[in-house]
């Protein structure tokens, strides 16, 4: 892979300790970069203008990685839309607008989907605006929409290098706090083992089943990242048209539907307990499936398929919990 990034130069990643955001920080790291720039939102509030801007006068960062915002699954997004749509306008406005006036020379910003509920199937960065978005996740598609427009208007008029990705549901290690507001994948988990220990006979999912969805794994969408933001000057600026946004689909090309996925969850936590779907949940879009032929052109393509995705979760959630388990013992102990 062509590098354009310095091993030297000071990379901001707003949002590391994110389940995209640490990913992007080990993959980084795995390729030489040691000038990483991380702030926990205890050290810098990304909300409050005053205070982003006076970081960026400090530490310069030559690039930017823009992967913090409101996290959450279809549960989250309905119950917590206030804070989905305030949390993510805040930070990118602040973010975008700090990195023009202090000299960032490329951005990435990542955002959630914020195409059209019932546009074609696969979905191309060209259908943006085509229609109106999935009711259910409004909030934090509006959002999205704003940054792809900040990064457009300010290559427009500034000149500046700001790329936007949307990138198929995500999932990895870590992450599993309040698993029921969370994305399917870690809510499926939580409950096989749950129901696994339990001895349930019965494990509840929400919705039909029959809905479609894409994952990819968080160090493939770090890799992507990495990789778009470490094209030669030519390829990358190819990339941002005056007359197309500039937004690029980061997936593995291939969609699944959630009956298939819960089955597979529960093969992999050793669960053999009945599906119980709960129909009187919303579904959300019957299909979401990116158009990734823009970034495979350019040389990028998933390699973590959905299987051992799984596992390696799996195995990542036992751990989480077995440490979990072990300092509430410590704790009962001391007491």
């Amino acid at each position: 892979m062509f590098k354009y990034l310095a091993l030297d130069a000071p990379i901001f990643v707003a949002g590391h300790r994110g389940l995209a955001g640490s990913a992007i920080v080990r993959e980084l790291k795995r390729r030489g970069y040691g000038n990483l720039i991380l702030r926990t939102h205890a050290e810098l509030d990304l909300t409050d203008q005053d205070a982003v801007f006076g970081f960026f006068d400090q530490t310069r960062p030559a690039h930017v990685f823009l992967a913090a915002g409101k996290g959450g699954g279809i549960l989250a997004s309905h119950l917590q839309r206030a804070e989905f749509i305030y949390q993510d306008l805040m930070i990118q406005s602040n973010v975008i607008d700090a990195a023009y006036r202090f000299g960032v020379d490329r951005l990435l910003f990542l955002g959630s989907f914020p195409y059209p509920r019932d546009c074609p199937q696969p979905v191309k960065e060209s259908y943006l605006l085509c229609g109106p978005p999935e009711a259910l996740h409004r909030p934090g598609a509006l959002a999205t929409l704003a940054g792809v427009e900040m990064c457009w208007s300010y290559n427009r008029q500034y000149g500046t290098r700001y790329l936007a990705t949307v990138a198929a549901n995500l999932y990895g290690a870590g992450g599993y706090d309040h698993a029921e507001l969370g994305h399917v994948i870690p809510s499926l988990l939580h409950r096989a083992h749950q129901a696994k220990l339990s001895g349930a006979q019965r494990m509840q999912v929400w919705g039909s089943g029959a809905q479609r969805r894409e994952f990819i794994y968080s160090e493939d969408l770090a890799s992507a990242c990495v990789f778009l933001l470490n094209l030669e000057p030519r390829r990358f600026e190819g990339l941002l048209p005056e007359r197309f946004p500039p937004l690029v689909n980061i997936g593995a090309g291939q969609d699944i539907s959630i009956r298939v996925l819960a089955e597979a969850v529960c093969r992999v936590v050793g669960y053999h307990g009945e599906l119980e779907f709960d129909q009187s949940r919303p579904d959300g879009a019957a299909r979401k499936l990116l158009d990734v032929s823009r970034l495979t052109s350019i040389g990028w393509q998933a390699q973590i398929g959905l299987s051992e995705g799984l596992e390696r979760v799996y195995r990542d959630y036992c751990r989480s919990m077995a440490m979990v388990e072990g300092d509430a013992k410590a704790a009962e102990h001391e007491l």
